[in-house]
């Protein structure tokens, strides 16, 4: 394996591990303004806070978009067209989020003009609010989820067929794509919440696989000699 590829393995690896670290870090920053009652309120009191964390998904949509980017040339190699559909779903996934950031922001800016109002007709501004949080929810869910659940089966398959990192990975990867997409479904149909027990439960061997394929590819990088 020649110098680049080593170079790019070793992007993909870290832009994994940003993307995550992004991701969970945003969701918590967040908390002020989607997840206390009175968040026309706490929203505005914690705006910085709020900020930061759309800076931190915004970092996720560059962090995700650049795996796909990067991977594209090595996964062509073996199947172009689901190399392509990667691309593409991995972007659908980036707008989602960017949707969702942009729906957060103004939603923040609703909870400042709440507060600056004095004593403005709280219902009014409820109403919009739900709307704004609804659109971060199905953004959220549509996102991180049901694309990123399609995409992983994606270059999990190639990686599989193509050896290019150990086969346990791709393996690991597919199986959490499947239960990532299921978690999805259920949520849709309300069987379980977003940010929930089972939600966490679904969602925890994607996580896996792509902190294992990161430091995989960040160690050893992928495999020159796969055909």
């Amino acid at each position: 394996m020649d110098f680049s590829s080593k170079t790019a393995s070793r992007i993909v690896g870290v832009l994994f591990i940003v993307a995550a670290i992004t991701a969970i870090v945003g969701v918590i920053l967040y908390k002020p303004i989607l997840n206390d009652s009175n968040y026309l309120i706490q929203g505005s009191a914690h705006a910085h806070q709020v900020v930061l964390g759309a800076i931190m998904e915004l970092i996720l949509v560059v962090s995700a978009v650049g795996t796909a980017t990067v991977m594209f040339p090595f996964l062509k190699k073996y199947n172009r067209t689901i190399a392509i559909w990667h691309v593409c779903f991995r972007y659908l996934e980036a707008v989602m989020i960017t949707v969702g950031v942009v729906s957060v922001l103004a939603l923040l800016a609703l909870s400042q003009a709440y507060v600056a109002a004095g004593a403005p007709d709280t219902a009014s501004y409820q109403v919009s609010g739900t709307l704004l949080k609804a659109v971060h929810d199905y953004t959220f869910l549509l996102g991180p989820n049901f694309f990123l659940g399609i995409n992983t089966m994606m270059y999990s398959y190639i990686f599989y067929k193509s050896k290019l990192v150990p086969r346990f990975i791709p393996l690991l990867g597919l199986t959490g794509s499947v239960l990532i997409l299921l978690a999805a479904l259920l949520e849709m149909f309300g069987v379980i919440d977003q940010v929930s027990t089972w939600g966490a439960i679904l969602a925890l061997p994607i996580f896996a696989n792509e902190m294992t394929l990161a430091v995989w590819l960040i160690v050893k990088g992928f495999n020159g000699s796969a055909k």
